[in-house]
């Protein structure tokens, strides 16, 4: 199992250059197996990589009908809500890949069922229907405050150790009620990329990357992959690493 930090220029770099790794990634997937298993994050790079995956000369050769698509987590929200990562994600250019539809699975919303609960239940039905949730690759954001996911710092969620997805209510972010993926559900990735940038998240990405990093102050230091881990940071969130 490897760490590696890839310092680059700009938020827009952080996006092409993750957008490149998921591309070659996936090829090689696909190449030995019948489908590939992918956990998709939000936020702005979690949505800006789409558009340099459909950029990315290579996103071509991917057979795209063979991707299978969940998300890390979710706002509990109505389908279509501007505010949900996957509407974001859809925006942002992954509605416009060959994806098979079937092979999408988004959490549901309060209009299809009665409470988030509900929806983390199904949500984990349908992770352990199609493999029980083994994933090639997981893409992570991270808030200022080393948030992935929907894991806060010192939040209850982080404590549920026996099953795939979590129902978050009171998180810290609004809005409030969410759906996420737990830590033992994250760790079953074969690689796991987190994409940050910004100088308000360059004290959380030094805490996460620390020897010492403890998940309950720091979620972010909770999740590695079983053979990678790679950090896409832009330089200003790279600022209070120690360089030697």
């Amino acid at each position: 199992m490897t760490t590696s930090v890839l310092v680059l220029r700009s938020p827009q770099e952080v996006a092409d250059t993750a957008a490149g790794a998921l591309v070659d990634l996936l090829g090689e997937v696909l190449a030995v197996s019948d489908r590939a298993r992918l956990a998709l994050t939000g936020g702005s790079l979690g949505s800006r990589i789409w558009a340099s995956v459909l950029a990315h000369p290579g996103h071509a050769e991917v057979d795209w009908s063979r991707v299978a698509l969940w998300w890390g987590d979710e706002r509990w929200l109505p389908a279509g809500d501007p505010d949900r990562n996957d509407t974001q994600n859809d925006a942002a250019g992954l509605s416009r890949l060959p994806l098979d539809p079937a092979t999408v699975h988004r959490v549901a919303g309060p209009e299809a069922v009665s409470s988030a609960q509900e929806a983390a239940t199904a949500y984990a039905q349908t992770i352990r229907a199609d493999g029980g949730g083994e994933w090639d690759v997981v893409l992570l954001g991270m808030g200022p405050d080393a948030h992935i996911a929907s894991l806060f710092p010192h939040h209850e969620a982080q404590r549920v150790t026996d099953a795939i997805t979590v129902a978050v209510h009171d998180s810290p972010k609004p809005p409030p009620t969410r759906v996420s993926l737990t830590f033992e559900a994250l760790r079953r990735s074969r690689s796991v990329f987190l994409l940050v940038a910004g100088a308000d998240k360059a004290s959380a990405v030094a805490s996460a990357l620390a020897d010492d990093a403890d998940p309950w102050d720091t979620p972010a230091a909770g999740v590695r992959g079983r053979v990678e881990t790679v950090w896409f940071v832009d330089e200003a969130a790279a600022s209070h690493l120690v360089h030697e």
